[in-house]
């Protein structure tokens, strides 16, 4: 799609994230997916991708993520205008750092943001779901975060646990 004349080009980043990788080598499926959908949303809005910035296996809560930083380093060198996501998890699951980068850094950069699945989109103002949201996401990297740490023998029987695992193969 072409860009209507005296309209603003957005000279776009793709950012894709996901905490963790999949059974594949490489680049897991939901990166794939989430690349799909983001070119997909670009070439139907007339947005120019600039480039592709992939945090496959680092966990949202952490903003010192490599793609991340070096996304920001190219909104600093004015490379970047417009920075698009699947949804504001991807961009982060801190609800106060994502809400940092989404309602004072970019807009003080002159930064447009898209969630596409979360439909926000900061051409249309500040979206009033979206700190509710973060906070949801946090939350949800929380509860995960828990329950990754629980022994794995939690529910199964205490003598099974004891047996040793070569009876278990049998």
């Amino acid at each position: 799609m072409k860009q209507p004349y005296n309209t603003t080009i957005y000279n776009t980043a793709l950012y894709l994230r996901l905490s963790r990788d999949d059974e594949l080598q490489g680049e897991s499926g939901s990166i794939q997916t989430q690349r799909m959908m983001l070119r997909q949303y670009a070439a139907e809005h007339g947005l120019t991708v600039v480039d592709e910035y992939i945090d496959d296996g680092w966990s949202g809560t952490n903003f010192e993520r490599p793609s991340f930083q070096r996304m920001i380093d190219d909104i600093e060198d004015g490379k970047i205008n417009c920075v698009v996501t699947k949804d504001l998890s991807r961009l982060g699951r801190n609800y106060i750092l994502t809400g940092q980068y989404t309602e004072i850094y970019f807009p003080s950069k002159g930064v447009r943001y898209i969630a596409i699945n979360d439909n926000v989109d900061t051409i249309n103002g500040e979206s009033e779901l979206a700190p509710f949201l973060n906070i949801l996401n946090e939350m949800h990297a929380r509860q995960t975060s828990k329950k990754s740490r629980l022994p794995c023998t939690q529910g199964l029987p205490m003598a099974r646990t004891m047996e040793p695992m070569h009876r278990w193969a049998m």
